[in-house]
């Protein structure tokens, strides 16, 4: 971490006013009861070592779309009493995040009090980067501090123009991510290998074109392998029995012509669970990839499939996932997925293997096969996961660098 600034590089912080920017985008019930408290558990470390130090915490953050205007739906209120309970102080909730209200509850803050600023997202400025708008957020505070690391994709005023206002530095959760993410990807141990799932070649193109110049192996799962197969000559797949994209054929010739220069080995299924429709329990059986019926849904890969990418996965030493393997939503459609997490486990727990996992659906596929506390990391973030795996520079992340 000797290229980025982290809290130690601040200084003294005694008595000092420091800014942090979370992410406290929870989910939430239709009566605004947090359901998953992960996101506000996961920044209360930075939390009490800043308070540690003596500061006073002014905590900010974005809450889903209000779209430039306040409204209670998304007032980060709700937040607030999940924020104490997490972090066993008082939290004193202010109505707004920049002007005179803000100012007076800076100014009477007690020592072991954090403040919790409203939606930064209630003002346009926030989204549109408006470096003016960033001097009044930051207007009361002597130091900046981001754990918001979901959000680094985003040149939001509050990622990237704020911290250039004032001494900055990581929050020991986005330290914490960038230093795994680099292990992952940046600085490996090798053999590399990336597990990339997911339905279609077109969402995930950046993410592909990027691994082949990268990793030794790359497992390509999920509906995105049926477009894969066809252009390998797997005339069994069709448009009605899989998700297949006929017109991205070229462009996945492409992709395993790149591998191949980059002595990347791309491992695809041999074999397919075939289901009558696509429902959870749903009559189901597995064929060899040229005999898959004509008509139905392919929603997993088989179990010889499941045994060549366990085989792969034990010549490695760093393994990156984004993506099930098959409809994990679906019993019984979850099970190669839930195998080859659990295999991957299994390495991680005994020293053999470093994983590192991320984007909302792999984090609930690796929950929903019980290996989420075995990985070596599985990061919460989405969009700044996927962007980082693409090899895009993010840009409140390039903002701390000393």
């Amino acid at each position: 971490m000797q290229e980025y600034k982290t809290i130690e590089d601040l200084g003294d912080l005694n008595g000092k006013i420091v800014m942090l920017r979370a992410d406290l985008n929870v989910p939430m019930d239709e009566n605004f009861k947090v359901t998953n408290t992960a996101r506000i558990d996961r920044t209360v470390p930075t939390i009490k070592t800043l308070m540690n130090k003596g500061a006073k915490v002014v905590v900010i953050s974005h809450f889903g779309r209000p779209e430039g205007k306040g409204d209670m739906k998304n007032s980060l209120s709700h937040v607030a009493p999940e924020l104490e309970k997490a972090l066993g102080k008082k939290v004193v909730f202010v109505g707004d995040c920049i002007g005179e209200d803000v100012k007076n509850a800076v100014a009477s803050m007690k020592d072991d009090e954090v403040l919790l600023l409203e939606n930064l997202r209630f003002y346009d400025e926030e989204k549109k980067g408006n470096a003016d708008w960033a001097k009044e957020l930051v207007k009361y505070a002597d130091a900046y501090v981001s754990d918001a690391f979901s959000t680094a994709h985003r040149a939001h005023a509050s990622m990237v123009a704020a911290p250039q206002l004032l001494p900055s530095a990581m929050g020991l959760l986005m330290a914490e991510e960038v230093e795994a993410l680099s292990k992952g990807l940046n600085n490996p141990e090798r053999p590399l290998m990336a597990v990339v799932g997911g339905s279609k070649v077109s969402t995930k193109l950046d993410l592909l074109n990027n691994l082949v110049k990268k990793v030794d192996k790359l497992v390509i799962s999920g509906g995105m392998a049926h477009t894969f197969l066809k252009v390998l000559g797997v005339d069994a797949i069709n448009e009605q029995n899989s998700l297949v994209q006929m017109d991205m054929l070229d462009t996945a010739k492409e992709i395993l012509a790149t591998a191949k220069a980059n002595n990347c080995e791309v491992i695809l299924p041999d074999d397919l669970v075939w289901a009558k429709e696509f429902a959870a329990n749903a009559e189901h059986a597995t064929y060899d990839i040229n005999n898959v019926p004509a008509d139905g849904s392919l929603l997993d890969v088989g179990a010889k499939s499941v045994a060549k990418i366990n085989a792969a996965m034990d010549g490695c030493k760093t393994l990156v996932w984004n993506g099930p393997l098959g409809a994990f939503e679906l019993k019984p459609f979850d099970d190669a997925t839930n195998k080859v997490a659990k295999h991957a486990a299994d390495l991680t727990v005994a020293g053999k293997l470093t994983t590192v996992a991320g984007g909302g659906d792999t984090v609930s596929a690796l929950a929903n096969a019980g290996v989420e506390n075995k990985f070596t990391y599985i990061s919460t973030a989405g969009g700044a996961f996927l962007e980082w795996m693409e090899g895009k520079e993010l840009p409140g992340v390039a903002v701390m660098k000393k």
